[in-house]
């Protein structure tokens, strides 16, 4: 592999050393949705339309599904490292065509941590790390433990963990430990985030297992049935266990005005009415932190010793890049009865002042495109980054589902020749190009910083004029149009 060249253009990256738009000024909001749901093992339903409130008027920017518990019999687990598990591929298929791509994802046994996007945000997502921490015998076995997915969003860093704890109402202690362990343990490989609590903003939730303490099942069952769920709260382990532990207390969550969400007869809304009749728990929850403001220089070093450069830093970060987070629902989605637990939502604006709004690279098409003759790309670096000849461009259709979703890729390298000394060109055979035609994107991938750097606007491939007028057989389609075909039919 060649060693990296950074590629110049105007202005300077938020990777390498935090240079900044000076044009960005105004603040905007992002719509932020997140589900957790421990799925018992049971395979995805039909249509999760609901859970993810696509019929609202408000659509997110961002996705993120935690899911414990997800199948993983040793060769469902072994198909499932090769292809897409069902859950994945659930999402993916519905979020797809509402121009959402799968970011990134990890799955450490029944674990599942999935990030989307739209599309529109994909190139300003960049520093993605994705990892876990197995916490179950001994921290041997991934059946419980944490998964983690990191990453800058215009120049903001957010870190999601998705964790299962311990369960049993006698193990609130060691679920605290369980969580702080992780936290203290897992590392990425990035220079302005290493650790989780180093992030502007950090999501802790999934199956966390605490439960309601004291309360006997007589009380707990009148308290659901006039819904005065409040007279509970004092006695849910989590509330508890933030009163004296203090990483949790730098956590906030929102009420839990919505009914315990474990442990449900399967198929219904009956809380457990088998032999051993657990008492209702809100185990499944959404909390969030945002890193404490550093204090003053003055302040900070009592001893006259010179200020911490990396907290001067982060007090000019927090005040000409303000980040609030404010959350408008937290609640529960009853409709889903495949599980003993129902699935938990939380829908958050994220108010921030972006870094930049510029992508690393600008991707066009010159010419008519279509399978009757090689076509064009031209792509242009607008900032510096480490380009390697391991970079590509990839065709897709629009409402692709994820990165590895498309049609075919050139390398930037492979056939390129010099436009002038911002615009480079590259070619795609007509033989890699769909018969069929139809609306495309392309998309810069940089392999150094694994991630898309650059998408072009939508453009139309036109149907071949060739294949029309031969008749063109399906087993003559390439690889592409045969799997459309397949779909189709």
């Amino acid at each position: 592999m060649n060693e990296p060249v950074f590629l110049s253009g105007a202005g300077m990256t938020e990777e390498k050393d935090e240079q900044t738009d000076a044009r960005v000024h105004l603040r905007e909001s992002f719509r932020l949705h997140m589900v957790t749901w421990n799925v018992a093992t049971a395979d995805p339903p039909e249509d999760v339309t609901s859970l993810l409130h696509l019929n609202s008027s408000k659509p997110a920017d961002l996705y993120i599904i935690g899911l414990q518990e997800v199948y993983s019999g040793p060769v469902r687990f072994l198909s499932d490292m090769v292809f897409d598990d069902p859950w994945s591929h659930l999402f993916m298929s519905t979020l797809a065509p509402r121009s959402c791509v799968k970011v990134s994802s990890i799955r450490m046994q029944g674990l599942l941590l999935l990030f989307f996007s739209k599309l529109e945000h994909v190139p300003f997502i960049r520093d993605i790390r994705a990892t876990y921490t197995r916490t179950g015998i001994f921290g041997y076995w991934g059946n419980k433990g944490g998964v983690s997915i990191r990453f800058s969003f215009y120049g903001h860093t957010l870190c999601f963990l998705n964790c299962h704890l311990t369960p049993h109402i006698e193990y609130a202690t060691h679920r605290v430990d369980e969580f702080e362990s992780i936290v203290d343990t897992q590392t990425f490989d990035c220079k302005k985030a290493s650790k989780i609590m180093d992030h502007r903003l950090v999501f802790l939730f999934g199956d966390l297992n605490f439960r309601i303490q004291d309360h006997g099942m007589h009380f707990i069952r009148s308290c659901l049935t006039n819904k005065t769920y409040n007279l509970l709260w004092s006695k849910d382990q989590l509330n508890m266990m933030k009163k004296k532990e203090a990483l949790l207390q730098e956590f906030e969550e929102g009420p839990l005005d919505f009914a315990p969400t474990y442990k449900f007869d399967l198929n219904s809304d009956s809380y457990d009415s088998s032999g051993k009749k657990r008492k209702p728990a809100w185990t499944d929850r959404i909390l969030w932190r945002i890193r404490p403001k550093a204090p003053p220089p003055d302040e900070q070093e009592e001893d006259g010793s010179r200020p911490d450069v990396k907290r001067i830093r982060q007090l000019e970060e927090d005040e000409e890049f303000p980040l609030k987070v404010r959350q408008e629902l937290y609640s529960s989605s009853m409709e889903f009865s495949i599980s003993d637990h129902k699935p938990v939502l939380g829908i958050f604006s994220v108010e921030l002042k972006k870094k930049f709004d510029t992508p690393l690279v600008r991707l066009q098409t010159e010419g008519d495109w279509s399978a009757d003759i090689d076509s064009m790309i031209l792509y242009s670096p607008l900032q510096p980054f480490p380009s390697s000849s391991w970079d590509w461009i990839g065709l897709y259709k629009v409402g692709f589902s994820s990165v590895s979703d498309y049609i075919t890729y050139t390398w930037v390298k492979d056939n390129e020749v010099a436009f002038n000394q911002e615009v480079m060109q590259v070619y795609i055979s007509k033989e890699e190009i769909p018969v069929r035609g139809g609306d495309c994107v392309l998309c810069y991938f940089s392999s150094i910083l694994q991630c898309i750097i650059g998408v072009s606007e939508p453009f139309k491939v036109r149907e071949s004029w060739v294949a029309t007028e031969e008749g063109l057989l399906p087993d003559r389609i390439n690889t592409h149009d045969q799997i459309t075909m397949d779909k189709d039919l």
